[in-house]
């Protein structure tokens, strides 16, 4: 029901009355720099106001009218009719609130200085990240006059089996003396059911909290794809002829050290890195194809859509807490109230599960390419020499890790329940080699060292493959873009690596071969969190997403969604003439014993290997002849082949 939006810089505003704007102008997607290209000082240092209208809903007089808010930003003013409704800090929808309307509702939300970035739908570039706004969706509904406002729900295990702590909050306009009945169904699946009634009492005007648990004997698990079903239960609360529903999952995710466990169990989890912008479904869509088992909420706060849609899919979401779009330093107080909201908006789903501490820092390797052995004691040296400075900037994310830990910890009272294992899934800080991060963002084969050189790497630091927060190779998307226009993509990196006379097709098989390279690689030596590049390119002429930003698969899609594939051989080499090793990778609770033969051009070879659940085993030798162009492995488990190509 959402209307058109107009908006424009405050030039006026004060605690009693709406802010005053000097130009109101129409925009299409609420919240993006571009909407006011030529203001004088940055959007993300300015108070925004968006304005827009909305009817009246009823058809009875007798009936009230609920808005409904949905969307994320930093610190915002709502103003319904004139009035201030709510001021949040951070915001973090729905907001709700019952207004007596007129024939037309003027809402205005004001969005102050950013410190979180909202996924709008639409582009943004790496230098409008910081940009605050209202990419929400509006809906004003009649409801009787007393109805069930809000239900939050809570899944989780205890030793019995499972309870759903409920809270329903009532908003009486007449005066109330019934019952609520809470109900609990399985979708789609054979399983538990439950029902009862709780008494609720509120006098004319007042409104009320209902708190209940639901007891679960053998509840259904959901699971990450490739791990068991996604199983998931309704929840309804019903007042009289109204009611209101949520959909919830049993699922606890806690990390022990290096290892993630779903459950109880350990797992490998395998994904992409999601920038702000276009279609959140399809980006899901395209990751779980593409074999992931997560997505990286990287820089942003994505919109509900997304988290439905991973519920579904079978995909964690890694979110971004801290330093999310922040022009300054992270907080620990702001990361860990936005953590807590987060965690306590999202309880009721089981994707969301993994809370992160944003802490890009960049360390000097800039001219380090080649894979020379020079080249190669110069970066470890490099990288020793950042550790050593990066104490200060990792204080701070000491700092705020514990602070989003202790927060997620309490909204979820995971602290509390004996039969969570492990802490809650938080990984403190990301950032490259040399800065002492929890999760390593790798660039080898782009800007530094190459590909192939990862495998050395991790023989002296294995710890740098534990847990990766991302891995870098751009290319372009159309044969006549201008890599200096593309946001994201270094012009004189994209040069050295491929050439200056390169065009679209060298770029792309560049791009594919270097990150085969390094997630085949991370796979072999047992990488707990493998975080791919970013899905989906911010710009139409390219960038480092594996996906364009028009949603066609670019090459380095589908060579990335044959090296994740949950049971795959791999080589432990460079695709190159000579002999080199097959390794079968399994990322299942599974043992297997599997079938694994290659084909380079006319030479062949068959090898059955016996391989245990999350872990790796040799599979021989592939003989790769000098006259060779390709070289494809296939794996052979019961019914089911998965291939694996290289070219040469």
């Amino acid at each position: 029901m959402s209307g058109e939006w107009t908006g424009g810089i405050v030039d006026g505003h004060t605690d009693d009355s709406p802010p005053t704007v000097e130009e109101w102008r129409s925009v299409a997607l609420p919240g993006t720099r571009a909407s006011f290209a030529d203001a004088t000082e940055p959007v993300a240092y300015r108070t925004v106001a968006y304005r827009t209208t909305v009817a009246d809903p009823r058809a009875d007089e007798r009936e009230r009218a609920l808005l409904e808010l949905r969307g994320n930003a930093s610190r915002v003013e709502i103003w319904l009719n004139g009035t201030c409704v709510g001021h949040r800090e951070p915001f973090v929808g729905p907001f709700r609130t019952v207004f007596d309307p007129q024939p037309e509702n003027e809402l205005i939300v004001v969005c102050e200085r950013s410190g979180a970035v909202v996924d709008t739908g639409e582009t943004i570039g790496a230098t409008e990240h910081a940009t605050s706004g209202v990419p929400w969706e509006v809906d004003v509904e009649a409801r009787s006059q007393t109805f069930c406002r809000r239900l939050e729900a809570r899944p989780r295990f205890t030793e019995d089996g499972g309870v759903i702590d409920l809270e329903c909050e009532v908003d009486a306009g007449e005066a109330v003396d019934d019952a609520i009945t809470l109900s609990l169904r399985p979708e789609g699946f054979r399983g538990s059911a439950a029902m009862q009634r709780v008494p609720v009492r509120a006098a004319a005007g007042e409104r009320v909290t209902v708190s209940d648990t639901l007891e679960i004997r053998e509840p259904s698990p959901w699971w990450p794809r490739g791990y068991g079903p996604q199983h998931r239960y309704t929840v309804r609360a019903k007042l009289g002829d109204d009611a209101i529903s949520k959909t919830v999952g049993f699922c606890e995710v806690s990390r022990e050290g290096d290892e993630f466990r779903v459950n109880g169990r350990p797992v490998r989890l395998r994904g992409f890195a999601r920038l702000p912008g276009g279609d959140p479904v399809a980006d899901v869509e395209r990751a779980a194809a593409a074999n992931a088992t997560f997505l990286r909420a990287n820089g942003h706060v994505p919109p509900e859509s997304l988290y439905a849609a991973c519920d579904e899919a079978g995909l964690l979401v890694w979110q971004d807490v801290a330093g999310v779009g922040s022009n300054d330093e992270p907080s620990a107080g702001e990361a860990g109230a936005l953590a807590a909201t987060l965690a306590k908006r999202h309880a009721h789903r089981p994707s969301a599960s993994i809370y992160g501490v944003s802490d890009e820092s960049s360390a000097p390797f800039d001219g380090l390419y080649g894979s020379g052995f020079l080249t190669k004691l110069r970066f470890r040296y490099r990288a020793r020499r950042a550790d050593v400075d990066h104490g200060a900037a990792e204080s701070v994310a000491d700092a705020v890790a514990q602070r989003v830990t202790e927060t997620v910890a309490e909204s979820t009272d995971e602290a509390a329940d004996e039969s969570m294992s492990g802490s809650p899934a938080v990984v403190s800080s990301t950032g490259p080699p040399g800065t002492d991060p929890d999760a390593t963002r790798l660039s080898l084969g782009w800007e530094y060292l190459s590909a192939a050189d990862l495998e050395w790497l991790l023989e002296r630091e294995r710890m740098l493959g534990r847990l990766v927060a991302g891995v870098d190779a751009g290319s372009l998307a159309v044969d006549d873009a201008d890599p200096a226009e593309v946001p994201g993509l270094d012009t004189a990196i994209l040069e050295r690596r491929v050439g200056t006379d390169a065009g679209l097709e060298e770029s792309q098989r560049y791009q594919t071969e270097t990150l085969k390279t390094v997630a085949e690689t991370l796979r072999r030596h047992g990488s707990g969190l493998l975080t791919g590049p970013p899905l989906r390119d911010p710009a139409p002429d390219g960038g480092m997403g594996v996906v364009s930003h028009d949603g066609e698969e670019k090459p380095a899609y589908r060579g990335l969604a044959q090296s994740l594939e949950p049971v795959q051989a791999v080589l432990d080499g460079p695709a190159t003439p000579g002999s080199v090793g097959i390794t079968l990778c399994n990322d299942t609770h599974d043992a297997l014993e599997a079938t694994v033969s290659w084909v380079a051009d006319d030479d062949e070879g068959e090898t059955t290997v016996a391989v245990d659940p999350l872990e790796t085993a040799a599979a021989g030798t592939a003989q790769i002849s000098p006259t060779a162009t390709r070289i494809e492995l296939t794996v052979a488990v019961g019914d089911r082949q998965v291939r694996n190509r290289y070219r040469l």
